[in-house]
């Protein structure tokens, strides 16, 4: 027990010793701060007896009045989960109450008694001097309420979407049997739990005084909205069209040229938290910890396919490897003819289209003077690089949708692979549901600013079976047709 509670249980022992042998010097055993018995001034057997059956008496009562008190205080403040409660209190006491005229087997009755003593103590000092965290359960719906029934913004704020995606997702998830609605918590507030602590990488405390749970409850609730969404990732996690996309097909500078790319790779580092004997692994070429996770995207800034869970210091080119030898991490097949497009981290092969290495290729390179390309890798580079910024652009609206990815969250490791999984799920649903989307509409048709790669080193390209000599073809003929339209149409660039 706690140093304090010790000494709450000395008082109500002293007090019993007082109340029950008057002051006679009688044996009364008492507890110490360890829980371990102290005789005092030892008397005759047969009076000690009769001592020690009054104060067993004494004990009951006073134990009845402390519980009764504790009872009444109890019934204005949230259930107790302490091991131990007052109505357990209440029935060991009744039960030993009965059974004390059998004086052969007292000694161990009042053993025992004197355990409840200390536990009714210790619940008792609890009540009376510990505030209760969570008031009133009926807040949380009160914040809920404040919320739904509330301004547009402030949904978007707290959950992260806005009202009518919000309540559809819940639709879903009630529909299914995903989540059930329980007695003191519906489908809507577990979810928005989720997405208080996700959207605004808060710590389970804050949560507990905004929507006036226990943080079992919100551990609770979170863990299973993450188990639902997850669960979603087959339907919301889906193969690119064959067709070509419309975003490529509406401009002269990417169609006829990129007619068959269906979308984009590439990856992202998300800080990770991890015991010290891992750390070594998962400190990225800039030092932090991080899990590398490879995705996929289409044109649409939707996300195809997400594998968390590399260590930061991981090779881009490694991971691609990786999944595509593995089978069971479903990769989505790609098509006869069809390609992605990658970054100068990864190779130049069947199905994977890279930039040329060692000539101009980020965006912020073609800025200033020097705008306009000087050769034909140069004004493929600048093209391709425009494609895949679309990745981007699809990061860079995840993570402020979803800070908590911006962070190391003080979760499990599985917990931190997890979520990252979920939140591209979210991601997914949103861009389907929410048209009016206000981080979608920011960068809808507007140029984005590049964020930074964080793997500028380009992997060495060299064709080493039939397959990859056809992709370096393929991307030669692209070049060619599209240096030879930029220099006789002039066309944008």
């Amino acid at each position: 027990m706690h140093k304090h509670t010790h000494n709450h249980c000395k008082v109500i022992m002293a007090y019993v010793d007082e109340d029950g042998s008057s002051g006679s010097g009688d044996d009364v055993t008492m507890l110490d701060g360890h829980n371990k018995r102290q005789s005092v001034t030892p008397g005759g057997s047969g009076r000690g007896k009769r001592s020690r059956k009054a104060t067993g008496d004494a004990i009951v009562d006073a134990m009845l009045e402390i519980a009764a008190a504790s009872k009444m205080r109890t019934a204005a403040i949230m259930k107790n989960e302490d091991q131990f409660s007052i109505s357990k209190c209440i029935k060991v006491l009744d039960e030993m109450q009965d059974t004390l005229a059998s004086m052969e087997d007292f000694d161990l009755e009042l053993d025992n008694m004197e355990l409840v003593a200390a536990a009714a103590g210790y619940y008792y000092y609890n009540s009376i001097t510990r505030q209760p965290r969570h008031s009133s359960s009926p807040y949380g719906s009160s914040f809920m309420s404040e919320v739904l029934d509330g301004p547009d913004d402030g949904c978007r704020e707290m959950f992260r979407m806005d009202k009518h995606v919000f309540h559809n997702l819940c639709g879903i998830l009630r529909q299914r049997g995903m989540l059930r609605d329980t007695a003191g918590v519906m489908i809507e507030e577990q979810l928005a739990i989720f997405l208080n602590i996700i959207g605004h990488n808060e710590r389970n405390r804050v949560i507990q005084e905004r929507f006036q749970h226990s943080g079992e409850t919100i551990s609770r609730h979170f863990n299973n909205v993450l188990k639902a969404i997850k669960s979603l990732s087959r339907e919301f996690l889906q193969p690119p069209p064959i067709a070509t996309p419309p975003e490529i097909l509406s401009s002269n500078r990417f169609y006829p040229y990129f007619k068959d790319c269906i979308g984009v790779i590439d990856a992202m580092h998300v800080p990770a938290h991890l015991p010290a004997k891992d750390q070594s692994r998962f400190r990225n070429k800039k030092g932090v910890l991080s899990q590398n996770v490879l995705a996929a995207c289409t044109f649409d800034l939707q996300f195809i396919f997400i594998y968390p869970g590399w260590e930061g210091s991981a090779a881009d080119s490694r991971v691609l490897r990786a999944v595509l030898d593995d089978p069971d991490q479903n990769f989505p097949i790609i098509p006869e003819g069809k390609y992605y497009i990658v970054d100068t981290g990864y190779s130049n092969l069947e199905g994977f289209i890279a930039p040329y290495p060692g000539v101009r290729y980020h965006l912020h390179e073609f800025r200033g003077a020097n705008q306009l390309p000087r050769n034909p890798q140069e004004l493929f580079n600048h093209r391709h690089s425009s494609l895949r910024n679309t990745i981007q652009v699809s990061f860079d609206v995840l993570k402020t949708r979803f800070p908590i990815l911006k962070v190391a969250p003080q979760y499990g490791f599985h917990v931190q692979r997890d979520i990252v999984i979920a939140a591209c799920v979210l991601h997914n649903y949103i861009r389907r549901e929410g048209k009016d989307d206000w981080l979608f509409a920011n960068v809808d048709g507007a140029a984005v600013a590049e964020l930074p790669d964080i793997d500028d080193e380009s992997d060495i390209q060299l064709a080493s079976s039939i397959q990859d000599h056809m992709a370096f073809s393929l991307r030669e003929s692209i070049m060619g047709a599209m240096w030879n339209d930029f220099i006789n149409k002039w066309d944008q660039w």
